[in-house]
């Protein structure tokens, strides 16, 4: 079955076809208690047949919106596509949103229903119910913790399904009828941007975009029936719409959930995934998890793992002869095969990175461990991709060619600019932000890149974060950024250089987990993440880092002065969006006495912290944080 066969099918309508051509397919499964639960085409759009007509029980109508929050599950997708199959507009909200966003963004939306996962998610809709009046129902999914609870439109996902059933029994073509009404132009999903730069905004995509952009992708990377998927990543980014839904939907590929988000190394291990998509973060940490067992391990073991990478590089970089490649062969059989393993890998034919650049020094990690991973770049308002890498074209330092039907140029500005079947078609109740992003067609896409003279594109920055070093170069802190962020001791770097600056500042946030155990290795005693980013011992360890990395930069671009921070950045405070890229505006206002500290030539600077105690009282601490001068 091709991907143009559906090309002008809403989503709904590609699960009607799926159910009907190959109804006993498994199209999901959920591991619960240990056990892998499968749900077949037809199964699946029994439940959404049953959820939608439910809504409708309860009186929503088409243009309503439904916000669904929690843990990826079945569920999730089911209250989607159910909502979608009325005209309803679904609107995912990130599983760790803090009362106050998730309160924000009930009300931008006007949501009368929001399908929250457990008693967590349920509490924090409690907690601000009183600010969202239009929300009259509350559906629940998980029940544990439930018992008890009474709250006007509290309702378990059952309970809903139940009411669609004996709907189905009286009108059994309704949902039949409501289904054939849906159309391609008409707006399937409210998917929040990142917010990097401002408040999130709901960007409204509609069934043909989401089709068009995964029809593209399977087009330059084809998926079938028979592959797995292991939906992990929160279902209200972009990126897993676009996989775990969106594409699932036209090639019929099984989607997997997770038991726990404990466990998801675990059963990803178990699935042997066909194909993954995650975002820089998630590949930034595995490779410091196996930079960390490397030095964890006996000298032989670590010569080995140093040796095997060496020959893993020189293979993902240069054609070689016999020699090298029996050397190769052994090292990927005795070290890099087990590694592939340990991370999930094993099966992988093409992993993705995208919704941030990632670095190429993570990039040449994984090709050298025999892991096809491929850089992708888009927007949430493009429906997620519009530029990928193609197989055996693979560059660290680009993000490789537009779509086949999507099209890339630079505007005078330098600015990236797209237009595709892909691209949104405005933001929710937004008309001023819309003309701003959408002119004639075109996406301005707020990045700064050029194209390179065969095709492929770079993408240097935010077009607002480039900044001009005193010599007057061009400068991408998001470049030096993920040069830091490959120590294993290093979880977020904010740098800072141009608007007058002398010469390249930065601030890091050490990873605690990896740090920690750097220090227990040397017995080096911490108590807190304060304590151990203070120490003297902690800060030469980063340094020795900088110095590696000041090597390859241009002398203007190279780190002057760092220091440590004494916290985490963080989400919750703003200092990051859900997807974790750094929102440097705001960064720049929380932390301006410290950006001016690391301008000037002192040798500390003190900074105050608000703790609020369980009670609700509140007091200062005040941090002394060394900054270090490199030579």
């Amino acid at each position: 079955m091709t991907a143009e066969h559906h090309v002008n099918a809403p989503l709904p309508g590609l699960l009607a076809r799926r159910a009907e051509e190959h109804p006993d397919e498994v199209a999901l499964r959920e591991k619960e208690f240990g056990i892998w639960q499968e749900i077949t085409w037809a199964g699946f759009l029994a439940r959404v047949r049953s959820f939608s007509l439910g809504l409708v029980e309860l009186g929503v109508e088409k243009g309503d919106r439904i916000a669904i929050i929690g843990d990826n599950r079945p569920e999730w997708v089911i209250a989607e596509l159910g909502a979608q199959a009325i005209g309803a507009l679904p609107l995912g909200l990130y599983q760790d949103s803090i009362s106050a966003e998730l309160a924000r963004m009930l009300e931008a939306a006007d949501a009368r229903v929001i399908v929250a996962e457990d008693q967590e998610q349920v509490d924090k809709v409690l907690e601000v119910r009183d600010r969202v009046p239009g929300l009259e129902h509350i559906v629940y999914y998980d029940p544990r913790g439930m018992y008890g609870y009474e709250a006007p439109g509290l309702m378990a996902f059952e309970e809903v399904e139940a009411l669609g059933d004996q709907r189905f029994d009286r009108f059994p073509m309704e949902f039949v009828k409501r289904l054939a009404e849906v159309r391609p132009e008409d707006t399937a999903l409210l998917c929040t941007t990142s917010g990097t730069t401002s408040v999130p905004k709901l960007a409204m995509l509609s069934h043909a975009n989401l089709v068009a952009m995964a029809t593209q992708l399977c087009g330059v990377d084809p998926m079938a029936p028979g592959d797995e998927f292991v939906s992990f990543l929160p279902l209200a980014w972009i990126g897993e719409q676009m996989v775990g839904v969106a594409s699932a939907l036209l090639a019929g590929f099984t989607v997997n959930f997770p038991e726990e988000t404990a466990t998801v190394r675990a059963d990803i291990r178990e699935i042997g995934p066909a194909f993954m998509m995650s975002p820089p973060r998630i590949w930034e940490n595995m490779v410091s998890d196996v930079q960390v067992m490397a030095e964890d391990t006996s000298p032989v073991k670590r010569w080995m793992y140093r040796w095997a990478m060496k020959e893993g590089m020189r293979a993902a970089g240069t054609r070689t002869g016999l020699p090298a490649r029996l050397r190769h062969r052994l090292a990927d059989w005795t070290v890099l095969q087990p590694i592939r393993d340990q991370l999930g890998l094993s099966r992988v034919r093409r992993a993705y990175t995208g919704g941030a650049a990632l670095g190429p020094d993570v990039f040449r990690f994984f090709h050298a461990i025999g892991v096809n991973l491929k850089q992708l770049y888009g927007q949430t308002e493009v429906s997620g991709i519009s530029v990928v890498h193609r197989d055996g074209d693979i560059r660290f330092h680009t993000v490789g060619r537009p779509f086949p039907e999507t099209e890339i140029r630079i505007s005078d500005e330098g600015e990236i600019l797209c237009r595709s079947p892909a691209v949104f078609t405005g933001y929710f109740r937004n008309p001023d932000a819309t003309a701003e992003t959408l002119s004639d067609g075109w996406l301005h896409s707020g990045d700064a890149g050029y194209f390179e003279e065969d095709g492929h594109l770079v993408v240097i920055d935010r077009l607002a974060d480039v900044m001009k070093l005193p010599d007057g170069t061009n400068f991408s802190p998001q470049f030096v950024e993920n040069k830091l962020k490959f120590s294993p001791y290093v979880r977020e770097a904010v740098v800072f250089g141009g608007g007058g600056a002398p010469f390249v500042t930065s601030m890091i946030a050490i990873d605690m987990e990896n740090a920690g155990q750097w220090a227990e290795r040397h017995r080096i005693p911490y108590t807190t993440f304060t304590d151990l980013a203070r120490r003297a011992e902690v800060y030469s360890l980063v340094r020795d880092h900088i110095a590696n990395i000041n090597r390859e930069l241009p002398p203007a671009a190279r780190i002057r002065r760092f220091l440590l921070l004494h916290k985490e950045l963080h989400a919750d405070d703003a200092e990051l969006t859900r997807t974790r890229k750094v929102r440097r505006g705001h960064i720049a206002e929380r932390f301006g006495d410290i950006i001016d500290a690391l301008a000037g030539d002192g040798d500390s600077v003190t900074v105050s912290t608000e703790i609020t105690y369980q009670d609700g009282r509140t007091s200062q601490v005040a941090h002394e944080l060394r900054i270090e001068t490199m030579e």
